[in-house]
């Protein structure tokens, strides 16, 4: 799939820079969406008048034949970052003027399998499809059926079978990482989410790798399945002391475990060990302590997708990789390592 035009041919990005929109509310323009402001739709004809912009005769015999739907598949969308962009995605498809079709999918047993669920969609007809949070083994199923159809992983490794957008998850880690670093700790341990999750994948390599950069001690990671039981599981595990003064927690649910489980075992947050978790969700800021986390604009990301989609299929250049920066929010749970 190509990832833009010529630059000497206008297209829905060049015309958007100049009208000084979005390329989605170029394309609902260019679609008759009926809710754009006259004036925007006034000053967008005038763009597209002045660089004398046509979609091609392929292009307008293809729009002919579309559904204008994306079909979405998520995995484990019971998890609060995967369904929160997935909300995400609908409000911008529905901006853009195109209705979303959803199916969760799982390799488990009795889940609907990646293979089931695309073929569940181009039934349906969709001109796009978007994968959000993904395992690497749907990825590997993806590549055999999507050949043709416009497809965009929320991953954030290149890919060069697909279009990709995400929120950078090494960066994230390190961030997550530094900050302890900065407060005083080298001995910094890290339970992450199931490793067959691209995401969680990318927060250990992240962990890791920065570890190894400032010449820490590497401990093994611990494994959990993204729960506040697993994170609780880890912790309760000690019965004294750990061998560590601070935890990066690939997600904000496994850090509230860990918060009870040390507790449970009488060992203090921040006092004795402290602890960042990732994403911050809207709960994170009533954790006790407040958790210093990792914050993901579950939001934004969702918006990047469908704008990616919508370029490819309406004609706007796009980059074939597209990350957002995350933020590091510091509360009330890290501080300076205890004495070891």
């Amino acid at each position: 799939m190509s990832a833009g035009n010529s630059e000497d041919k206008p297209n829905l990005r060049s015309i958007a820079s100049l009208a000084g929109v979005s390329h989605m509310t170029v394309s609902r323009v260019l679609n008759d969406h009926p809710n754009i402001r006259p004036e925007t739709r006034e000053k967008v004809l005038r763009v597209v008048e002045e660089l004398n912009y046509q979609r091609n005769s392929a292009a307008r015999a293809l729009a002919t034949r579309r559904s204008r739907r994306i079909g979405v598949i998520v995995d484990r969308p019971v998890e609060i970052g995967p369904d929160s962009t997935l909300r995400a995605v609908e409000h911008a498809a529905r901006e853009a003027g195109y209705s979303v079709s959803s199916v969760a999918a799982s390799p488990d047993d009795d889940g609907v399998r990646p293979r089931e669920a695309v073929a569940y969609l181009t039934a349906h007809g969709i001109d796009a499809l978007c994968v959000i949070a993904p395992r690497a083994s749907s990825v590997d199923v993806l590549r055999e059926l999507t050949d043709g159809l416009p497809t965009l992983i929320v991953k954030a490794d290149d890919d060069p079978n697909f279009l990709t957008a995400s929120v950078d998850q090494r960066l994230g880690a390190t961030l997550a990482v530094q900050h302890l670093m900065d407060l005083g700790h080298r001995e910094i341990a890290h339970v992450a989410g199931p490793l067959d999750w691209l995401d969680a994948r990318a927060r250990e390599r992240g962990w890791h790798a920065h570890l190894k950069k400032a010449g820490l001690h590497i401990p093994p990671a611990f494994v959990g399945d993204w729960s506040a039981d697993s994170g609780y599981e880890f912790a309760v595990a000690f019965d004294e002391l750990p061998p560590f003064t601070a935890i990066f927690a690939a997600n904000d649910q496994m850090a509230l475990g860990i918060l009870h489980g040390f507790r449970d075992r009488g060992i203090r947050v921040p006092e004795d060990v402290s602890v960042v978790g990732f994403d911050d969700l809207s709960v994170s800021r009533h954790f006790l302590p407040t958790l210093t986390t990792v914050r993901q604009d579950f939001h934004a990301l969702g918006t990047l997708a469908v704008e990616i989609l919508v370029a490819a299929l309406e004609g706007g250049g796009t980059e074939r990789r597209s990350r957002i920066a995350p933020e590091l929010i510091v509360r009330e749970s890290t501080a300076g390592p205890r004495t070891m």
